[in-house]
């Protein structure tokens, strides 16, 4: 009887050593990649901040419950190769990209590890995707597509420049989601009793030549479709045109922080901190190839009256009043 005492008081004692000792286990925290292409390095800070936002509207606080590995090409396509492989051995738990070439790198990369897109301009087109509605594979998140875009820019155009008859187009169409683009705004077009004339800018070069054909072409107002290589050369564009007195409406808010006219587009910092929140369905168990990619529904409209001065052009009240921001 009393070695059964022992034997129960030691089984006790062992009970209760093992009990803090498995207490004190730490539990494992999720690691994050976020992987960034831009060539613009002065929004990054500002995207990171969005991201981080709505990872803490979900109640992560980083550093703590989560951990973040920010990784960024500088836009250097040639480097988002070996910072995609990086992430894949430090084996994180998801990889978040910012823009097409981020997702490719990291596709690319892992075919296992649950990849996050925080904006792409054509998922299914750049063969991320099966569909917006059933991804398919690892990979999931947000999509810029929006080609209806256009056709609101070319509204706000005529409202701004009542008598607006000829706008020169420029694009590039290499870039993915080029033709709807091109089409949804041809209908615009069409239903406001506007021209269009297309100039392809398919490389630096070729700013000087397409303001050139937009004043052979007699132009009264210029449109920019979203591209990589129309956004680099802003400054050039927007100079351009304030020297050709043609009011601008531009596809990336870039052009209106730079001096350009108008901007009416996506926020993309909504589309970050929205990434926050396919990180969080997949860490508790959602698989991406469930997730739908989203589409944008959130829009910025942006005038700068230092430019409508420069140009002597006078935004009408009405549409002044709608602008999200002003840049006096």
């Amino acid at each position: 009887m009393r070695m059964t005492i022992i034997g129960i008081a030691l089984s006790a004692m062992l009970f209760a050593l093992c009990v803090p000792a498995q207490a004190q286990e730490p539990e494992k925290i999720p690691r994050i990649g976020h992987l960034f292409y831009s060539g613009f390095p002065a929004s990054i800070p500002a995207r990171i901040d969005a991201f981080r936002q709505g990872l803490r509207e979900l109640g992560y606080v980083e550093g703590k419950s989560i951990i973040t590995e920010y990784r960024h090409a500088e836009g250097k396509l040639d480097r988002l190769p070996a910072l995609a492989a990086e992430l894949v051995r430090l084996k994180v738990d998801i990889i978040v990209t910012a823009g097409g070439s981020a997702t490719r790198a990291a596709k690319k990369a892992t075919s296992t590890i649950p990849i996050v897109m925080s904006n792409d301009p054509d998922p299914v087109g750049n063969g991320f995707v099966a569909s917006l509605a059933r991804p398919g594979g690892n990979i999931t998140g947000l999509s810029t597509f929006a080609p209806e875009l256009s056709g609101k820019r070319l509204e706000i155009l005529r409202e701004v420049v009542p008598e607006l008859s000829r706008v020169a187009v420029i694009g590039t169409s290499t870039v993915p989601g080029y033709t709807p683009v091109y089409r949804e705004t041809e209908l615009a077009a069409k239903a406001l009793g506007v021209k269009l004339q297309y100039l392809d800018v398919l490389d630096s070069k070729d700013v000087e030549a397409a303001f050139r054909a937009a004043s052979k072409g007699r132009a009264k107002a210029i449109l920019t479709l979203q591209s990589g290589i129309v956004t680099s050369q802003r400054a050039r564009i927007i100079e351009l045109a304030l020297k050709n007195r043609l009011p601008g409406i531009y596809a990336t808010r870039q052009f209106a922080d730079a001096g350009g006219l108008l901007f009416y587009g996506i926020n993309g910092l909504s589309l970050d901190r929205r990434a926050a929140t396919y990180v969080d369905k997949i860490l508790k168990g959602a698989k991406p190839a469930d997730l739908p990619v989203e589409q944008p529904t959130k829009f910025e409209f942006i005038i700068n009256l230092k430019a409508a001065k420069q140009i002597g052009l006078t935004i009408p009240p009405n549409v002044l009043a709608r602008a999200d921001r002003v840049i006096r």
